[in-house]
């Protein structure tokens, strides 16, 4: 399920971020997407599987391949020579390939298919692009960290720059974590969000307080994509 997010939504999201960033020096950023990848490999993969699986189950049973190809062709007829095995063979394992391929075009199910450490990997290597692409080096004390929501897998990322992780460890946004998802279960992604930038805000103050001259360097903003 993807949520959509209201103009409501996205105020509550920037009053969030303006409110942890009155206590520190960091700069908090929020993205969320419907989907970090295609997972277009994963469809051809399944796909490739059935048709491996249709030549190893020929292999196995060739007398099965013998009873499909007389019950497409059969009856009143010699048998089938080598050649036409092979050729039924042949196209019965292509309409399988392609009834995979086309069936997985449909996302629910490609989704579905698609193992949990893979949309993990892929979350994670989109939010760490993003924040590259948005947010690192973007501070002068390299005090930019990331939020990523990625609807689509229900997997979110927190990713921090040099400054931020020489200090923390994966473990340290746990309660930020918990109550970004516990909100996107419920169906209040916004106030997930929310709740996570005020945990962020906690920590990043602790490490990094406010001094007298640091500019907001990142928009205070949800950044959909």
């Amino acid at each position: 399920m993807v949520m959509q997010m209201t103009s409501e939504d996205h105020a509550k999201v920037s009053a969030a971020i303006a409110a942890a960033e009155k206590t520190t020096d960091g700069e908090i950023l929020a993205i969320t997407t419907p989907l970090s990848d295609p997972y277009h490999d994963v469809a051809l993969h399944w796909a490739v599987a059935v048709l491996i699986g249709v030549l190893a189950w020929a292999a196995w049973r060739p007398d099965w391949l013998l009873w499909w190809f007389d019950l497409f062709f059969g009856g009143w007829r010699a048998e089938p020579t080598t050649s036409e095995l092979l050729t039924f063979l042949m196209l019965l394992a292509v309409l399988k390939f392609t009834v995979v391929l086309l069936a997985l075009k449909w996302m629910p199910l490609r989704l579905l298919l698609t193992p949990g450490g893979t949309k993990t990997r892929r979350v994670r290597r989109r939010a760490v692009q993003l924040f590259k692409a948005a947010a690192e080096r973007r501070t002068v004390g390299r005090t930019g960290i990331l939020i990523y929501l990625s609807m689509g897998e229900h997997r979110a990322e927190i990713v921090g720059d040099a400054a931020i992780t020489a200090v923390t460890t994966p473990e340290t946004w746990g309660e930020a974590m918990a109550s970004l998802l516990a909100d996107v279960r419920a169906g209040r992604p916004a106030d997930g969000i929310a709740a996570a930038v005020q945990q962020i805000g906690i920590v990043l103050a602790e490490h990094f307080p406010k001094s007298d001259a640091n500019p907001n360097e990142i928009p205070d903003k949800l950044i959909e994509l």
